[in-house]
């Protein structure tokens, strides 16, 4: 399979059926990209397809060939991920910080397409982005946040 990886091409050698989620970091060597269910429930696994937050650990690898992978390793090379990036660091939001890749790149798919969101379209664009840390109105404050820069 040739994925596109955040902006490179990648020969991968995989199972057709292999989740992109083992691709990105066992094959790829990309590990920001967590696994907390492996059921596609909890958001930590979350990448962009073609600009699209998609959970990972449910989708064959073969499913994105042609497509535009993008994970937490180059979302801050982007000028909105920067901006969610600095504003996730001066809202402290990271507890424990094992979700919160998965947190910036919903929130950064959200305001792709709704620059300057109400509390609800935030709550709805994070629904199923589960912190245990319980870090949810600090996200909602660092999505407001990055919308001010």
């Amino acid at each position: 399979m040739r994925l596109t990886i955040n902006g490179q091409n990648h020969n991968i050698e995989a199972p057709a059926d292999m989740p992109l989620l083992w691709v990105l970091r066992d094959l790829v060597g990309l590990t920001g990209t967590k696994f907390g269910c492996g059921a596609a429930l909890c958001g930590a696994c979350t990448v962009h397809i073609d600009g699209v937050a998609t959970r990972s650990c449910v989708l064959p690898a073969s499913a994105v060939v042609g497509k535009n992978i993008t994970t937490i390793e180059a979302i801050g090379g982007t000028p909105l991920g920067k901006k969610l990036q600095d504003a996730w660091v001066a809202e402290d939001v990271p507890q424990c910080g094992y979700c919160q890749s998965g947190q910036i790149m919903s929130a950064a798919a959200l305001l792709k397409g709704t620059p300057k969101p109400s509390d609800s379209d935030i709550d709805s664009a994070m629904n199923g982005n589960i912190c245990r840390c319980g870090t949810y109105s600090r996200i909602r404050k660092a999505i407001h946040r990055a919308t001010e820069a």
